[in-house]
């Protein structure tokens, strides 16, 4: 809408000074020529906003110039205040300075637009690890977290799980990212991937690096994600599973794919709806873990490796608890 692109017009000038009509276009996924009269209408409703012609030109505020966040919309003041993590920021050593901003921020909104905000920052909390992980002991995170703000280089003893397993290795901070309750640093030369509580020895000495202008934080992590899981699953199995189950990454061995590998209606023996697909594994090792949590309701065809290895456990665990289970369980 016309009337929210005049808003983020006046803020990215706020916030980044003096823009030109084709960056202020590329930013809104507009037109040049609606840049054009979104900046004229701007004019015309009294913003101090003013063009310089040339090379260096573009377009900018009168000095000292500042808008209200009254352009906020409902939805988008909830949102602001459900995207708080003070957990995360605390970690990071941000903790009280999240918490003025967010005060700050508060106090510019309008009286309606704050309660609704209030609402949602009384109804919802971030808590990202899970139940059964522990915490990750991460002393050196403010540190990390300081050279990736300041372009500093960092040398550090890391903690990995090849041979040998304790290197060193100099460090270009790129950016952090926390992901379901850990924290990897980005790093060059390369860049490669650390998690930061495998750091064990951290030094900061005055050194600059010159982070890549084209380097992508979000871009990176995501083509990370897809080569890790890509590395991750270079085995597969094929099982079947009883009506109702689901595995991540099925296909159906007769053709069909049930991209939620849930078993259908009309499994290929026929029996009581059973239906074989084919699953990416990791390894022997981790599928044999992962698969004898469905306990009754997954049978592995192949690979016969897997299907030998789960049949001894299955072997062993019946000669354990047979008493048992011949005696009632008294």
């Amino acid at each position: 809408m016309k009337a929210g692109r005049l808003v983020s017009i006046l803020l990215l000038l706020q916030t980044r000074g003096r823009m030109t009509a084709a960056q202020l276009a590329e930013e809104l996924e507009v037109s040049v020529r609606t840049v054009y009269r979104d900046v004229e209408a701007l004019g015309a409703a009294g913003v101090p906003l003013y063009g310089d012609a040339g090379h260096a030109g573009g377009y900018r505020l009168l000095d000292g110039y500042r808008t209200r966040l009254t352009g906020l919309t409902r939805n988008e003041a909830e949102a602001l205040f459900l995207a708080g993590a003070p957990g995360p920021a605390a970690e990071l050593g941000l903790g009280a300075v999240l918490a003025a901003a967010r005060l700050k921020v508060r106090a510019a909104l309008p009286v309606e637009l704050r309660a609704h905000a209030d609402r949602v920052a009384g109804r919802f909390h971030l808590d990202a690890p899970g139940w059964y992980a522990e915490g990750d002991d991460t002393p050196f995170l403010p540190a990390v977290a300081d050279a990736v703000w300041n372009g500093r280089v960092l040398y550090v003893l890391y903690r990995r799980w090849a041979e040998p397993t304790d290197v060193r290795s100099r460090l270009e901070p790129y950016g952090l990212v926390l992901k379901a309750g850990r924290w990897y640093v980005v790093a060059g030369p390369g860049p490669r991937t650390f998690r930061v509580d495998q750091i064990l020895e951290l030094t900061s000495p005055d050194e600059e690096f010159t982070r890549p202008d084209d380097f992508d934080l979000a871009a990176y992590w995501t083509a990370y994600q897809r080569d890790f899981h890509a590395r991750l699953h270079r085995g597969e199995a094929v099982v079947r599973l009883a009506p109702g189950v689901t595995l991540s990454g099925a296909v159906r061995v007769d053709g069909g794919t049930g991209g939620d590998g849930r078993a259908g209606d009309d499994g290929r023996a026929g029996d009581g709806g059973w239906t074989t697909v084919r699953v990416p594994i990791e390894s022997v090792e981790r599928a044999h873990g992962e698969f004898l949590r469905l306990g009754g309701d997954i049978e592995v065809l192949e690979p016969a490796e897997l299907r030998g290895r789960i049949a001894r456990t299955v072997a062993e665990l019946a000669e354990r608890y047979g008493n048992v289970a011949g005696n009632g369980g008294d």
